[in-house]
């Protein structure tokens, strides 16, 4: 079946996806919730498969362990089960009042129907089709061809929850096919499609913008920072550093660039140095840091472009400036708008830094690890978007709506 006639179907589900009530939906997610335990062997033989090719096809460890779902089966389950918890945004009225004797409400809508291209995470499969079923959406899916196999088995449990649960089997269709071309026809099926929402590196989100008829959501690309001021508490923000760039150095919300408050520089940067040189982390240094860490430390001379660099791996970018300004003016110059934050005591820097950073996520003494759906508390999210119009950082439910006016009257005519 080729992409036009799986958007076509989507399409036709729509309806009945708006309508489904919350215990229908919910019952859908538990009954899934129910299959990956009873065919979780299934699931991680076929996504085993998807590892082997993979390292044979010498792709990097950043991409292998984005793949990868050996022993993380529970925690997306956890995830869905967090989503049954949240309440239902579809007919959610958040503005009411009357006018010319008619009665006005904006009420939340489910968007229609979700293309999303990503690549690599199977896990997104179960986190898009898990939240577009919970807010009315149906979604068309093009993953990775490097995790066809586990995708596939993936859709299948979806499809069949929501076919139990008397919900259209067709409101989540997966591309299986790993034909490229499928994706710029996906781009141009705006009849179809209402939002494309790309999940992966830069490449793929250009590629969406200038190729799409359909409006298109970016993200997920993250240059992070974090700033350490002159008088942040430095054991515990050595902590807040540790988790930011070593807890899951592969992911978008991971420590890029570490700026310190020269009044500090000379002895936080060598603890910095040790404790994560320790623990595997390589270092690109300005010329002032590299004055201040030992010839042992793995570290070499940043050039420009290496500030401009989502790691993605255990590199981390040190710099050395002069005050909160300066810490700010690096940040605009270089954040992708993901997530940046401030490791601080004083009250004054930490609400010039949130009201001076435009990112999508800003922080004040918290690791950049947080921007996440399930850590947020919106129990998984489609996305996280970098751009400023409709939806910014995590996207759960509620980011999944649009609005409509409803207005009521009693055979009202315009004078």
């Amino acid at each position: 079946m080729n992409v036009e006639q799986l958007a076509k179907k989507a399409k036709l589900s729509c309806p009945q996806m708006a309508k489904a009530s919350d215990k229908q939906k919910n019952e859908a997610l538990m009954k899934l919730i129910s299959l990956l335990k009873e065919e979780e062997k299934a699931i991680l033989e076929a996504n085993q498969k998807d590892i082997d090719e993979a390292i044979k096809k010498g792709l990097r460890e950043a991409l292998i362990d984005r793949l990868s779902l050996q022993n993380r089966i529970k925690g997306l389950i956890a995830d869905i089960e967090k989503v049954i918890e949240l309440p239902d945004p579809i007919g959610e009225c958040f503005e009411k009042y009357r006018h010319h004797d008619l009665e006005i409400e904006k009420c939340r809508t489910p968007i229609g129907v979700i293309g999303v291209i990503y690549e690599s995470r199977p896990n997104v499969t179960l986190d898009i089709s898990v939240l577009c079923l919970k807010s009315g959406n149906a979604c068309i899916l093009r993953g990775g061809s490097e995790t066809l196999r586990t995708n596939i088995e993936l859709s299948r449990l979806i499809r069949k929850a929501l076919s139990q649960s008397g919900l259209p089997e067709n409101a989540v269709q997966l591309i299986s096919t790993s034909d490229r071309s499928e994706v710029l026809k996906m781009l141009r099926l705006h009849d179809f499609i209402d939002l494309i929402i790309p999940r992966g590196g830069e490449a793929l989100h250009r590629y969406c913008r200038e190729n799409s008829t359909i409006p298109v959501i970016t993200g997920g690309i993250g240059i992070c920072h974090l700033f350490v001021d002159e008088t942040a508490d430095l054991e515990k923000s050595l902590k807040v550093i540790i988790n930011a760039k070593t807890q899951r150095p592969s992911v978008c919300n991971a420590l890029d660039t570490l700026l310190v408050h020269e009044a500090i520089a000379s002895s936080f940067i060598p603890k910095v140095a040790d404790i994560l040189k320790s623990l595997g982390v390589s270092f690109k240094l300005d010329a002032k840091s590299l004055e201040y860490v030992k010839d042992t430390t793995p570290a070499s001379l940043a050039e420009e472009k290496d500030w401009d660099t989502e790691w993605l791996s255990l590199v981390l970018g040190i710099k050395v400036v002069k005050n909160c300004d300066e810490a700010i003016s690096h940040i605009l110059l270089h954040s992708t708008g993901h997530s940046d934050g401030i490791l601080t005591e004083n009250r004054k820097n930490a609400e010039d830094f949130v009201a001076s950073i435009d990112s999508a996520a800003v922080y004040v003494n918290a690791s950049t690890r947080f921007t996440d759906g399930s850590q947020l508390g919106l129990g998984s999210e489609v996305a996280i978007s970098t751009q400023k119009l409709h939806a910014r950082g995590p996207m759960g439910l509620k980011e999944l709506t649009s609005y409509k006016w409803i207005i009521r009257g009693d055979y009202a005519i315009r004078k």
